[in-house]
């Protein structure tokens, strides 16, 4: 079946009656089926407005035209049942899965209320609640779950190759500036304490260095939009690329996105460095008490010690993160309309960010 066949069929609420009522026995009647994102080829976002004989239930689908993604329905599947529920102590969940429709490739989940990350994080409430998602994001990579890709920093740097020429093409007059930029992160990523191990790391001997971090479960693509707030309880949505890789990447991408949210919207890169300081200083102390939570009675090294030792090298394994997302975000800044008039800022700040990183302590 055709790319739009699929959608087509996906959108049709006479088929979506038939379909939905395998999936939610109580249905009645399918309201509406809206288009909500459409990337053409690749994929679609759907949102299902229905009514039950238990009340009205609204359902996000998530149609991959190239075959049902399993796996990210798997995922999340898990994830509810390993503390992520709706009704989850700490307040930290994600949407329940629904069900699978697979001759649409399309699986659903619960649509969920909450108001983007992004919306809030300039206010006021901005600072406690950055603590609050560096809590978030520390659950998701304490949660032992496999998965079948890892993304390594040898990807990092691969989409940046990859990417940033593209823009050199666009823009002859910045092609030595790229290629500087590109050769400096090169350079900053040589170190072999960067690469981690699979998770868990090996054991710690009293005459061995504190391992390094280990790659977790990690959601990779982590920005405000992704955590949603409905009062005092955070969704976390869009777990499409989750994988092992290292923690300090979601955090370095989650700080870069605020960064250029920053720039671009109050004109000063610096305008919510509370914000950025407060998650990175929360997820670093969850860290390092997890380190000491582990290591409490069964260690040679005092876990305080060790703890302190890897404080430096996380604090700047984040710093590296956040300075290869907004190398990142050079690329798409072209390719959005609006954001187009600040590449050549973008550009300004990473030669400022990755000059400041090159005499950083590790």
């Amino acid at each position: 079946m055709t790319s739009h066949a699929l959608l087509e069929n996906a959108r049709d609420l006479q088929q979506a009656q038939t379909r939905l009522q395998d999936v939610i026995p109580s249905l009645r009647r399918v309201i509406s089926a809206t288009v909500v994102r459409h990337k053409p080829g690749r994929r679609a976002l759907i949102e299902y407005r229905l009514n039950t004989s238990t009340g009205p239930l609204t359902l996000l689908g998530k149609l991959r035209f190239k075959g049902t993604d399993w796996a990210s329905y798997r995922l999340q599947q898990t994830l509810w049942n390993q503390g992520f529920a709706a009704d989850s102590p700490d307040s930290i969940s994600v949407p329940e899965p629904m069900g699978v429709i697979p001759d649409w490739h399309l699986w659903l989940q619960r649509k969920v209320p909450g108001v983007p990350a992004t919306e809030l994080l300039p206010t006021p409430a901005g600072v406690p609640l950055a603590s609050c998602i560096a809590t978030l994001a520390h659950k998701l990579h304490q949660t032992p779950i496999s998965t079948p890709k890892t993304h390594t920093l040898a990807d990092e740097l691969r989409i940046l190759h990859e990417r940033l020429p593209l823009v050199a093409q666009q823009h002859p007059q910045w092609e030595a500036r790229i290629a500087q930029i590109l050769n400096t992160c090169d350079t900053l990523t040589q170190d072999s304490s960067l690469h981690l191990p699979p998770s868990p790391p090996p054991p710690l001997h009293s005459s061995t260095h504190p391992p390094c971090r280990a790659l977790t479960l990690i959601h990779r693509d982590f920005y405000a939009d992704q955590v949603l707030v409905d009062r005092d309880r955070l969704w976390l949505v869009d777990l499409d690329l989750c994988c092992q890789g290292d923690p300090a990447l979601d955090i370095g991408n989650f700080i870069a996105h605020i960064t250029e949210q920053s720039l671009r919207q109050m004109g000063n890169p610096a305008a919510m460095a509370e914000r950025e300081a407060a998650l990175r200083e929360a997820f670093i102390e969850a860290q390092l008490s997890s380190i000491r939570r582990s290591d409490s009675g069964t260690q040679p090294l005092d876990p305080d010690v060790r703890a302190g030792v890897q404080a430096n090298p996380l604090r700047w394994a984040i710093e590296l993160y956040t300075v290869l997302t907004l190398v990142r975000h050079i690329h798409i800044s072209t390719g959005i309309a609006a954001r187009r008039p600040y590449t050549e800022a973008i550009l300004t700040l990473c030669e400022t960010r990755i000059r400041d990183l090159l005499t950083a302590p590790r």
